[in-house]
């Protein structure tokens, strides 16, 4: 006993030294609060991995010059509008109707398209419009086409509704975030790939997956 109460009173005595000599000025500190370059390049690779960031990254490229005789590169704007309420799926239609469509033809079909979605999608194209005139010195606004349209899953809040005898449900709001391109220059003939075939050639592959037809348990 003698022992423990000799280790207790040593123990005591050193922490009140140490509190005696500890100065005002430089007082104790957590160092849970402190920011630590680790935590930094976490709190970076997470920003990094935003897709809605990264796609907005794209204006601020710089590209090599030109050799002479190279074709010249078309000027593009990327554009984005985050977390709209509205379904993905729904914004999804919308956007695939505007792609491979000059930007007047698409503002004028979107005009005519009866969702909300429609509206979220023209006022995308005009914002990025509005953009490649003024930061990315296109010439004529109107020598625009959309090259990329789509639409990702967004934040998704969820609430309750109240039914009878003290039930709920539950009810999820949806956000969507949707993306366009567009270049310069006038859109391709065909935007969606494998080319369509023309005429002459249904008819021959028509004609060859009829002659390879054979009946079965046959000479």
């Amino acid at each position: 006993m003698q022992s423990l109460k000799k280790c207790i009173l040593s123990l005591t005595s050193s922490y009140k030294s140490i509190i005696n000599n500890a100065t005002i000025s430089k007082p104790l500190m957590l160092t849970s609060n402190i920011h630590t370059s680790l935590n930094l390049r976490i709190h970076d690779e997470i920003e990094d991995k935003d897709t809605t960031k990264k796609w907005l990254r794209y204006n601020k490229m710089v590209f090599p010059p030109q050799e002479p005789g190279e074709k010249p590169r078309p000027a593009f704007v990327n554009h984005m509008k985050a977390n709209v309420q509205y379904p993905p799926k729904k914004m999804w239609y919308i956007a695939c109707l505007v792609r491979g469509m000059s930007v007047d033809e698409a503002v004028k079909q979107l005009s005519f398209c009866s969702k909300k979605g429609a509206v979220i999608v023209k006022e995308a194209i005009l914002e990025a419009q509005e953009m490649a005139v003024k930061d990315h010195n296109v010439e004529f606004k109107s020598n625009l086409w959309v090259s990329e349209s789509f639409s990702m899953k967004g934040n998704v809040m969820k609430g309750i509704r109240r039914h009878a005898k003290k039930r709920i449900g539950r009810v999820c709001y949806k956000y969507t975030n949707y993306f366009v391109k567009l270049e310069e220059g006038k859109p391709p003939k065909h935007y969606y790939l494998p080319l369509p075939q023309s005429k002459e050639d249904l008819i021959e592959d028509w004609l060859v997956k009829m002659r390879r037809r054979r009946v079965g348990n046959s000479l």
